[in-house]
């Protein structure tokens, strides 16, 4: 019998959903709002409504279907336990018992970043490893570490909070964590554009920068047209990055690094960089480590779901 699986990634404004047949191929994807009033109540009946609908829709018995993965922007621990989502107005519990109760169907909780590296693991930039590194930049900093094809979740759910290594000691403004010197303050998109408006005060030298308004898209865009002041920022945050992956590199020793996320979207000219400084500071072993772009954009988390439902079940 054919197998199917669920995957279903909670964001703070939309619930995205799809249906997968065992191989990877996505048969169906679409999205519900998440409805966030009276803490999130309503969240587990609308995903659990939408599952069965699309069962019918493809006339799928619920024995042909392994489970659902459901990723969540929060801390996952005890299996399937959800720390308070911050963005989701402190939603969280034993979600997974509660959806099952709900859908009927087995149900596998992962964080979100997690979730969208065992999805490049799968289908994605690090398709064939099984020992990888993910890092999604974008706003923050997140991620996962995964080592012999399964996810390094560890006891508090804090495995793959790759954005919160602390990189510098002395910095003073604090993180969104409320600690300070993070990597996520240097290495993300607002990271980029602070770096970059700090080289704009302290410096007159000239720069397209001073002309337009300034995000991390602007700092790359003038930075391939060759901008001193945009290829200074750029570079400090890829030695930042680079010197964080090969401590990384250090502990769990990947086959690949694969960075997606926005600010991934700039192509070779970050890639090329932060493998540059990578080799500058790993251990002489590791600094054949490779890096790739993630492939499968806003879709790695369902994916990512799927991929953990079906290993569930086997």
């Amino acid at each position: 019998m054919e197998r199917y699986a669920f995957g279903v990634d909670v964001g703070g404004t939309t619930i995205k959903l799809g249906l997968f047949s065992e191989d990877g191929t996505l048969l169906e994807k679409w999205e519900i709002p998440t409805r966030r009033a009276q803490g999130g109540a309503m969240l587990l009946p609308d995903i659990a409504e939408s599952l069965t609908g699309a069962a019918a829709r493809h006339g799928l018995a619920r024995e042909a279907i392994c489970g659902v993965g459901l990723g969540v922007p929060g801390a996952v621990t005890a299996g399937r336990h959800v720390a308070p989502c911050v963005n989701l107005d402190g939603w969280g519990g034993d979600v997974g018992a509660a959806l099952e109760q709900r859908c009927g169907l087995r149900v596998s909780v992962v964080n979100d970043a997690n979730a969208a590296a065992l999805g490049e693991m799968w289908r994605g930039g690090g398709a064939g490893r099984r020992d990888l590194v993910f890092l999604t930049l974008g706003t923050g900093v997140g991620g996962g570490v995964i080592v012999d094809g399964r996810l390094l979740g560890g006891v508090h759910g804090c495995g793959g909070e790759l954005g919160h290594i602390k990189v510098h000691a002395h910095e003073p403004e604090p993180c969104g964590c409320g600690k300070r010197g993070c990597l996520e303050q240097y290495a993300s998109a607002t990271g980029l554009v602070r770096t970059a408006r700090a080289l704009l005060e302290t410096t007159a030298r000239p720069s397209a920068l001073r002309e337009i308004p300034l995000d991390a898209k602007a700092v790359f865009d003038c930075a391939r047209a060759g901008d001193a002041l945009a290829l200074e920022a750029v570079a400090r945050l890829a030695d930042t990055l680079g010197q964080a992956l090969a401590a990384v590199s250090c502990v769990c020793d990947p086959e690949i690094f694969v960075l997606g996320g926005g600010v991934s979207a700039a192509g070779d000219i970050l890639l090329q960089a932060v493998e540059a400084a990578f080799r500058r500071y790993a251990f002489p072993p590791a600094e054949g480590t490779r890096f790739a772009l993630a492939r499968l954009g806003n879709e790695a988390g369902i994916y990512g779901c799927a991929k953990l439902a079906l290993d569930a079940a086997e």
